[in-house]
């Protein structure tokens, strides 16, 4: 009888150290699990800005082809522009003021109003049509919450009219 009571006196505080160990062991779990969902969150984010610059690339291809004449004969051709053209002359003109609002509000404007350039911030577009109707429309714009080597994204969409 007195060995065992010893025995119970001997074990005294390893419940309590092995309670320690498992939640050490159940927080880093959840520390990992959170590390995954927040990188998770940043590559949906990544996900849907290149859907959104895809669909707006669309965008403006649909709208010459529907002023085809006008895109053969350059009315759609811009270069690199960040700021949103204030020229509305032509129906051309205002598609490309419309396209370029367009990817202000789909891909977000982080850099501000202006840059050091006064090109009006990180996201741009640029149009470049031949008269045979090869085009390449060009969409670039910042994507700093993304885990990637450089933020600047660019995507090019080339098509026949």
């Amino acid at each position: 009888m007195n060995r065992h009571i010893r025995l119970i006196r001997h074990q005294r505080g390893v419940g309590l150290i092995e309670v320690l160990i498992a939640v050490l062991v159940l927080s880093i779990g959840l520390l990992g699990i959170a590390s995954l969902q927040a990188r998770t969150i940043k590559n949906n984010e990544s996900s849907l800005q290149r859907t959104q610059a895809i669909m707006l690339s669309y965008f403006i291809i649909d709208a010459m082809r529907a002023n085809r004449d006008a895109a053969l004969k350059g009315g759609y051709n811009i270069g690199k522009t960040c700021a949103t053209p204030s020229d509305t002359g032509s129906a051309a003109k205002r598609d490309l003021q419309a396209w370029i609002g367009a990817l202000k509000t789909g891909l977000g404007e982080t850099g501000g109003a202006a840059t050091s350039g006064g090109n009006g911030g990180n996201t741009c577009g640029q149009v470049q049509c031949d008269n045979a109707g090869n085009c390449v429309i060009t969409v670039i714009w910042d994507e700093s919450r993304a885990e990637t080597g450089s933020t600047a994204q660019a995507l090019a969409t080339s098509t026949r009219l």
